[in-house]
């Protein structure tokens, strides 16, 4: 299911806006709030989705500038990651994993499919930002 970001989440991807747009994807609706917010006060449009299938239907109809990808239950990262590589391009959108665990294997599975990075949960504001200005996002 996609979710407009809602006006208390932070303000809505406007097409051609110079605006960054950014995607929240996790089955989770509490961490799509509170990315949404986060990525408002980054000065980033968003939008929300809860399973693979939404998130690659919002790609289709534009490419954010970051996606953070976190538990679907449709699919899996790398399986989502194939699927949007596929017909994104290798380098666009900068795809975030964000796991809720250390799990080596899975997030070596996700960079392998082509994940940019990694930020394991709970994250807030603070450690979005730096990852952000480390992939020269922010």
């Amino acid at each position: 299911m996609l979710e407009a970001a809602r006006p208390e989440w932070g303000p809505r991807f406007a097409g051609k806006s110079s605006m960054r747009h950014g995607l929240i994807v996790d089955h989770s609706r509490v961490i799509r709030i509170v990315a949404c917010r986060i990525l408002a006060a980054l000065s980033f449009g968003s939008e929300a989705a809860a399973d693979g299938a939404s998130a690659l239907m919002a790609c289709r109809r534009s490419i954010p500038d970051v996606v953070l990808l976190g538990r679907v239950l449709d699919m899996d990262e790398a399986e989502f990651l194939r699927a949007l590589r596929l017909e994104a391009g290798a380098d666009r959108p900068a795809v975030i994993v964000c796991p809720v665990e250390q799990d080596a294997a899975r997030i070596a599975a996700a960079l392998y499919a082509g994940a940019s990075d990694c930020l394991v949960q709970p994250f807030d504001r603070s450690s979005i930002e730096a990852k952000f200005a480390e992939m020269g996002l922010v």
